[in-house]
């Protein structure tokens, strides 16, 4: 007995350290298996991030490739729509909707003054659309001044035009040409009194006009400065006469009216209001009146190639405006 004890712990030494390390092995194994699951799991919640992401990217790029197909034949639906306009302009013309006269006088010769008025409006900008793109290429190809001379000259001269256009339409329909319902909507957004402010358009214009000389920088700050006055008096006019309307018009009794005596009292009113809405056209000459004389005045104080300049960039910022009015109508609505 005393020879078998030894063998036998030794023997159990032996079986307890194989169960050791079997039972360390599985563990192991186990925690490897386990790492081995959890990095899948994370791969396939990585994957799965993924093409949801790749999901989300493509439909984002479907919406934006509808949006823009959309965006472009609204735009080409516009394009259709001028151009149809434009041939219904020119098939009024020639059916003698509006005649314009080579004399002082145009007039509508059936219709209203404010549908005559939109039609040689539209006519006058064709034109002006064409002089602008010959002095622009003048100024490309440095013309000699006597060839700059003469295209200024005509383009002030079509200015002038438009100034007796409105003239002749405001007698028809003031109201009208001060609204500025002939203009595109970015334009009708800067209006004062039936057109351009010129102290505005001064500013606008003095950058594309240097360098200037002493004598002229004082020259159009002085026009600037008197536009600028004369725009405020004529405003703060047009706004009396609206006061003086609105206290005309609220005067006397509201409601039914039955007696001969509220009758006579509201014809009376009305008839004063028709006198004072009359003084609109006057006003709308005064405002016409201003921009052209500031046109010539600044025309005066450059030279012909300033000029020239200055002209390029009147029409530039008008087509500009005409141009946002046309994306703006034809933006996409979602």
């Amino acid at each position: 007995m005393a020879d078998t004890s030894p063998r036998t712990d030794t023997s159990t030494d032996v079986d307890t350290d194989a169960h050791n390390q079997k039972y360390e092995s599985g563990l192991r194994n186990a925690i490897v298996a386990a790492s081995d699951s959890s990095d899948r799991s994370k791969e396939k919640t990585g994957d799965q991030k993924i093409l949801r992401r790749l999901a989300q990217n493509r439909e984002a790029a479907r919406k934006s490739r509808l949006r823009k197909k959309a965006y472009v034949q609204q735009l080409e639906s516009s394009r259709l729509k001028l151009t149809q306009l434009e041939q219904e302009l020119q098939r009024a013309r020639q059916q003698g909707i509006f005649i314009s006269s080579t004399g002082d006088q145009a007039h509508s010769m059936s219709g209203n003054g404010a549908l005559a008025f939109d039609v040689e409006y539209a006519r006058w900008l064709e034109e002006h659309n064409k002089k602008t793109n010959e002095l622009r290429a003048a100024v490309n190809s440095h013309a000699s001044d006597n060839d700059l001379r003469g295209i200024v000259d005509s383009i002030m001269a079509h200015y002038d035009d438009v100034f007796r256009m409105k003239g002749v339409a405001a007698k028809a329909d003031v109201f009208h040409i001060l609204s500025g319902m002939w203009k595109t909507p970015a334009e009708r957004c800067f209006l004062w009194l039936g057109g351009f402010r010129p102290s505005e358009l001064l500013k606008l214009l003095m950058n594309h006009l240097e360098p200037l000389t002493e004598q002229q920088m004082v020259g159009i700050c002085n026009l600037q400065e008197n536009s600028q006055q004369a725009e405020d008096a004529l405003s703060q006019g047009k706004e009396a006469l609206q006061q003086s309307l609105a206290e005309t018009l609220a005067s006397g009794s509201f409601g039914p009216t039955g007696s001969s005596g509220d009758v006579a009292n509201y014809m009376g009113q009305m008839a004063m209001a028709m006198g004072k809405l009359g003084t609109l056209e006057n006003f709308l000459r005064q405002a016409d009146n201003l921009r052209q004389q500031t046109m010539q005045q600044m025309h005066r104080i450059l030279t012909t190639r300033q000029s020239a300049r200055a002209l390029l960039a009147i029409s530039d910022y008008f087509s500009r405006l005409r141009a946002l009015s046309s994306l703006w109508l034809a933006r996409p609505r979602e």
